[in-house]
């Protein structure tokens, strides 16, 4: 994943939103944490793999959303742009912070074989990390394996969330780097329309 890209895509999207919105100076980090809350409840209520009050527990990868102009269907992935829109949120974050260097890992840490288990407890543990990496005050000089400490539970967070989109609903990093584009795309063209 060229993270560098994505990261400068991020930036001037970021940068847009904050000059279009006058939020210049403003504290956004609780809002954009907010927001990739939201998105990841998007993503797993898109997984469905919780909902065990229902017979339909299928992701939604391949769901018919429209028609081409020759009547041909046209099939959308919902949990991979619902998950692209978490990476968006945890780039932002980041960018925010200044934890670029947490979201680079090491090839064994998306290891199939490391992330067994109950996909939900991993969601969870996720999520969990998340809310450490903004509830919890630290000093910039408390360090834990490299990381301030904040920045190192956003980086378990951001690790359990690839995992959860590789290792468990089987997307690949171009397939992640893509969307990412294309996403980020829509949303450039969403900010021209006065979003």
């Amino acid at each position: 994943m060229n993270l560098k890209k994505m990261l400068s895509m991020q930036k001037v999207l970021d940068a847009r939103i904050i000059k279009a919105k006058g939020l210049e100076g403003q504290d956004l980090f609780p809002n954009t944490i907010l927001a990739l809350i939201v998105e990841l409840s998007e993503f797993a209520n898109e997984g469905r793999w919780f909902k065990h009050w229902s017979k339909d527990q299928e992701p939604r990868t391949n769901v018919q959303c429209d028609y081409t102009l020759d009547d041909e269907p046209i099939y959308r992935n919902l949990v991979l742009e619902e998950f692209v829109d978490g990476v968006h949120f945890f780039l932002s974050l980041a960018i925010q912070k200044g934890w670029e260097e947490a979201l680079n890992i090491f090839e064994e840490q998306l290891d199939p074989d490391y992330f067994e288990g109950n996909l939900t407890a991993w969601f969870l543990e996720m999520v969990h990390f998340l809310n450490k990496a903004y509830m919890e005050k630290y000093s910039d000089k408390d360090m834990f394996a490299g990381y301030q400490r904040n920045a190192y539970f956003f980086r378990i967070a951001w690790i359990l969330f690839l995992n959860l989109g590789i290792n468990c609903f089987g997307f690949t990093i171009e397939q992640i780097e893509q969307a990412y584009c294309d996403k980020n795309a829509v949303n450039h063209e969403r900010q021209n329309g006065g979003y």
